[in-house]
């Protein structure tokens, strides 16, 4: 990848969100409202709260569109460490406070509804801003600011641990009841 182009406005991760974000929605939208705020197993978000989770971590659609800079440094320097975080399944997360999910019934028609709209925005950001610039209004906790293409790699790998995720909880949920 090009790391220190001018003014690069196509970012890579485009198609890929686009088809993070469909599998999520492909996987949440089957679900009744009943299973969606099932606890799978102990100490498992409810599938409903995974997505609340995630809807509440794509606020940075705000940051992608917000204050930017020129990046004074390879515009994918935190790339290979995102991913490396975020893929690696064997691994527990512990998430900010601010992107934990609520423990409220959660409406299915909202959150689909909520979700569709926010991923549009950050879809639309990724498409349309320059992909090489710093972005100013939000730190990543542990990793600082980044470029809206670490930007782009961070919502995707993060969505793609939550559809891991997703699919334990509906092998759970869909399990046959033992007779």
């Amino acid at each position: 990848m090009e790391t220190n182009s001018i003014n690069i406005t196509a970012n890579p991760y485009a198609q890929q969100l686009e088809a993070v974000f469909n599998e999520l929605l492909s996987i949440l939208s089957p679900l009744t409202e009943e299973q969606l705020n099932q606890v799978p197993f102990a100490g498992s978000w409810t599938a409903g709260q995974v997505g609340d989770h995630l809807l509440r971590s794509y606020g940075v659609a705000d940051t992608l569109n917000g204050r930017a800079a020129k990046t004074e440094r390879p515009i994918d320097a935190l790339v290979q460490k995102i991913e490396s975080i975020f893929l690696n399944f064997d691994t527990r997360l512990k998430s900010p406070d601010f992107i934990v999910p609520t423990n409220d019934h959660i409406s299915k028609e909202q959150l689909l509804k909520d979700l569709s709209t926010k991923t549009r925005h950050i879809l639309h950001a990724v498409k349309t801003k320059d992909a090489a610039e710093t972005c100013l209004d939000f730190e990543l906790p542990a990793l600082g600011r980044l470029t809206r293409l670490e930007w782009a790699c961070f919502v995707s790998t993060h969505t793609q641990r939550h559809i891991h995720q997703l699919k334990k909880i509906n092998q759970f949920i869909n399990k046959p009841a033992a007779t």
